[in-house]
């Protein structure tokens, strides 16, 4: 969605509401596409002197395999997004600050790019079933939350064999 705020952002205290939907069903994240349903966002824009301010909600389901034992999670999320809208920087400072969103030449804003990269930085970097999620047995590749699978737990990685000799051995 292009918001068109060339003429608006001049207006101070007018509000500009926001209600819609964009897809992401066909966004990669990880290997797998784990938007299952449209993001729904809604907010305003709030017209001050020279500026806007942005408040917008979303929320969205979200399906994924478990980083740990790869049973499917899906969760409903819902964020909460502001941005300080400006038509132009004034100064090299304001240019390295990240908290104003540059309106295009035009006076548009992309709102499914910046929502879009909201949320894909406020998404977390772990997914997991639960909390306290065991994974997969190394051995045997069994979902450790349904119970012991047998295998020893006591086996040492090849690789550091030696060291355990050191620890062995008779002084």
């Amino acid at each position: 969605m292009l918001l068109n705020l060339k003429k608006k952002i001049q207006e101070e205290g007018s509000v500009l509401p926001i209600q819609y939907s964009f897809d992401l069903s066909k966004l990669e994240f990880d290997t797998v596409y784990p938007f299952v349903s449209p993001v729904e966002a809604e907010g305003t824009v709030e017209m001050h002197a020279g500026f806007a301010q942005m408040t917008v909600a979303v929320a969205f389901d979200f399906s994924v395999p478990c980083d740990r034992c790869t049973s499917q999670i899906r969760k409903r999320f819902t964020y909460r997004f502001s941005h300080t809208l400006v038509e132009a920087l004034s100064n090299e400072q304001d240019a390295d600050d990240d908290q104003y969103i540059v309106l295009e030449e035009d006076g548009t804003l992309d709102l499914d790019r910046l929502l879009t990269e909201d949320i894909l930085l406020a998404l977390p970097t772990k997914f997991l079933c639960r909390e306290d999620c065991r994974g997969l047995c190394p051995t045997c590749g069994k979902n450790l939350n349904d119970g012991p699978c047998g295998c020893s737990q006591h086996q040492i990685d090849p690789r550091l064999e030696v060291l355990k000799q050191l620890i062995d051995k008779p002084e």
